[in-house]
């Protein structure tokens, strides 16, 4: 038995294809299957399942078109309910692979109600678990993303579910669907995989013997929810297209009504933008930002360098549901006159420094909570599009922006941009690169 990894690195998250006596088993599958039936194919094994652990909410699922386009049996928690024709798999009812394989699906509540963990036997002897949003490296699956009303009733039962995974041999290979990067989370996740007897000797989650204080540890301070991800369980029950096609038109202009989105590079965006178009450089999490911060499923309009490869960027966005790309923006003339600045650190801290300088950190609250700066205004990145731009901002001032490298930073200011203001972007440094530099001039 061999099981080949697939990082979405974006997402982070993980999909799994295992192998055995050549039949192949595919779990958690993002939309983009492609990748994962070409390995199938080059291993030459058929597949014969395609495995859900539970209705995710942070991306679109390519488990139905997997088992369509392959013969493959669809098997999904029998409390998932989705619309479409599958195989419930219930508590411990065993799945025959053949071969010698066999598929125990293990109830794990918490994550979500159905979430349903696999353990994989060869000849009896259980090998490997695929623990999908339950138990994960050093951390576990977040019980809050179906809403406060629920969190509580669903840290509890994660709480018996890490325990019910912990109580499996200590040699079985773990291989949970969330990991580092992921919002799925609770905290910080480790390693990609691990195994039963790794997590019980050091995944601090393991360690608290009460339910309600696990519940308290899960809940006190949840990190923020992407604005995409309360589509994505609505999408997975209803049933999945195909991922339309990642080559799309070259355009002389933005059609109207779309959402103008800049993928170029920073410095490349400062020099100038389509006006009310927002900046969001192509980079693994692209997705992510992008549907965090557009509105759901409105047609899109990328711009991009000449040259510059769109397909990576089309197919995040359809990861998460956005379809409808109308196409690219190559060229841009006087048109774009959409501006900011950019500086680096040392730069920075002096015009920091000026009288009258205001600091806009757009950081997450739990970095925040690290390092701060005083008398800097405070507005995760995504709040200033659910709550606008902070009162506290002079659009007649520069605003000078920071997160923890740049990349947000970016994306902020062409929000302030777009919006009149004159965003200076700290680049290649964040704010606590900030705070050292202002302790060493201050010292010196």
């Amino acid at each position: 038995m061999e099981i080949t990894a697939f990082r979405t690195a974006g997402l982070g998250d993980q999909t799994y294809l295992l192998t055995h006596d050549g039949m192949g088993v595919l779990v958690d599958p993002q939309r983009d299957i492609g990748r994962f039936l070409r390995s199938a194919a080059e291993q030459d094994v058929e597949l014969r399942f395609v495995l859900e652990t539970h209705l995710h909410n942070d991306y679109v699922s390519g488990a139905e078109q997997a088992a369509l386009r392959t013969g493959a049996e669809l098997v999904l928690p029998a409390a998932a309910a989705v619309a479409y024709r599958h195989r419930a798999a219930f508590h411990l009812e065993d799945i025959d692979g053949g071969g010698g394989l066999s598929i125990r699906p293990v109830h794990t509540p918490g994550h979500t109600p159905e979430h349903t963990s696999y353990l994989v036997l060869v000849d009896g002897e259980p090998v490997a678990v695929f623990s999908g949003g339950s138990l994960l490296v050093a951390s576990a699956g977040r019980p809050d993303l179906l809403g406060p009303e629920r969190a509580r009733s669903l840290a509890r039962l994660q709480h018996l579910s890490l325990r019910r995974l912990a109580a499996l041999p200590p040699e079985v290979g773990l291989y949970p669907t969330h990991g580092e990067g992921s919002f799925c989370t609770v905290t910080g996740a480790g390693r990609l995989t691990s195994t039963i007897g790794a997590e019980v000797k050091d995944n601090p989650l393991l360690a608290i013997a009460e339910a309600e204080e696990f519940a308290d540890r899960l809940l006190a301070a949840p990190m923020p929810i992407p604005a995409f991800y309360r589509h994505m369980g609505p999408v997975n029950t209803l049933g999945v297209p195909p991922m339309p096609p990642v080559d799309v038109a070259e355009l002389d202009r933005a059609p109207e009504g779309t959402q103008v989105v800049d993928i170029r590079p920073r410095r490349a965006q400062a020099e100038g933008m389509l006006p009310g178009s927002i900046g969001i450089e192509a980079a693994d999490d692209f997705g992510s930002w992008a549907g965090w911060l557009l509105p759901y499923q409105e047609p899109v309009t990328l711009v991009a360098e000449p040259g510059q490869d769109v397909a990576e960027a089309v197919t995040q966005l359809a990861r998460i549901g956005f379809d409808n790309v109308r196409g690219v923006v190559r060229r841009l003339g006087e048109e774009a006159t959409q501006t900011y600045e950019v500086l680096e650190l040392g730069a920075f801290a002096e015009r920091l420094g000026r009288p009258g300088a205001r600091l806009l950190d757009v950081r997450m609250p739990h970095e925040r909570d690290l390092v701060r700066l005083e008398g800097a205004v405070e507005r995760f990145l995504p709040e200033l599009v659910t709550q606008g731009v902070p009162a506290e901002l002079d659009p007649a001032r520069p605003v000078l922006v920071a997160c923890g490298s740049g990349r947000r930073a970016s994306i902020a200011a062409s929000l302030l941009a777009r919006r009149g203001y004159r965003p200076v972007v700290l680049t290649g440094a964040g704010v606590p690169d900030v705070a050292a530099a202002l302790r060493a001039r201050d010292a010196a």
